[in-house]
């Protein structure tokens, strides 16, 4: 959600001082990671789903994160509407984890593990899928600098291509990710699957800077192939409110406890 990803995840930037003219896209990934040193984070959000015929479904939602960015446990329950009330994905974003989401769905009252080949099924009907959910980890990816001075949304961008290091990191092939010259946040994404379709495009807005952090608080994820989009807007947003590791488990997961 901070989605890059997402959500997912939301990736977000400080460059350091001194770059040059053209920065090692390393470098400027790092600083995608560094640049929220809070220790938790709290959202309140709201996801609009639009089909292809324009009919629009809404839904709320809470995330929690413990940790920093890219080293983290996070955890997205729902609260609205009824439907959906209660469930929740728990995502342990950590290098060398392959074991890393887990889904409590009230109607069947278990948790369950969600293996590497479902990380690419939408979450709950939304254009985000389970993977997108989750914050990436710096250490899956290489990066490779493509250009700089492309303008998206009024602002010249460094493009930035992101590869997992082996198949098994991530669904996706590559994205190609358009990160802000003069603000600190990705304006613009696109996930490219195996057969290097674009599957997934995402674009963020409303970026503003909270308690020292900055964060887009709208992130558009649309499905180009399906004709679907889901806009995800922050409500709320706390940081460093003293979140407990015990919130973050299989256990707590299955308690069905809403924030």
């Amino acid at each position: 959600m901070r989605l890059i990803g997402p959500i997912l995840a939301l990736v977000v930037l400080a460059l350091p001082a001194g770059f040059t003219a053209a920065p090692d896209a390393r470098v400027i990934m790092e600083g995608v990671y560094k640049q929220d040193s809070s220790r938790d984070a709290t959202w309140r959000a709201t996801l609009e789903t639009i089909d292809k015929k324009g009919t629009v479904r809404r839904k709320k939602f809470t995330f929690q994160r413990l940790g920093s960015f890219g080293n983290s446990k996070t955890l997205v329950r729902f609260t609205d509407p009824v439907e959906v009330r209660g469930v929740g994905l728990l995502s342990l974003n950590q290098q060398g984890s392959n074991e890393r989401q887990w889904m409590y769905t009230p109607a069947i009252q278990r948790v369950r593990r969600i293996a590497p080949q479902e990380r690419g099924r939408r979450f709950i009907g939304t254009d985000f899928s389970n993977e997108d959910m989750a914050e990436r980890v710096l250490e899956d990816f290489q990066y490779r600098l493509l250009g700089e001075g492309e303008v998206v949304d009024g602002r010249r961008t460094y493009k930035i291509e992101v590869k997992p290091i082996s198949p098994d990191r991530s669904q996706y092939d590559h994205l190609y990710v358009w990160v802000a010259q003069d603000v600190p946040v990705v304006l613009l994404a696109e996930y490219y699957d195996q057969n290097q379709q674009r599957v997934r495009l995402m674009s963020a807005g409303m970026v503003e800077k909270i308690a020292g952090i900055w964060l887009a608080r709208r992130v558009e994820m649309s499905s180009p192939i399906e004709g679907t989009r889901t806009i995800l807007v922050i409500d709320e947003v706390r940081f460093n409110s003293g979140l407990k590791e015990d919130v973050f488990t299989q256990q707590s997961l299955e308690k069905n406890e809403t924030p």
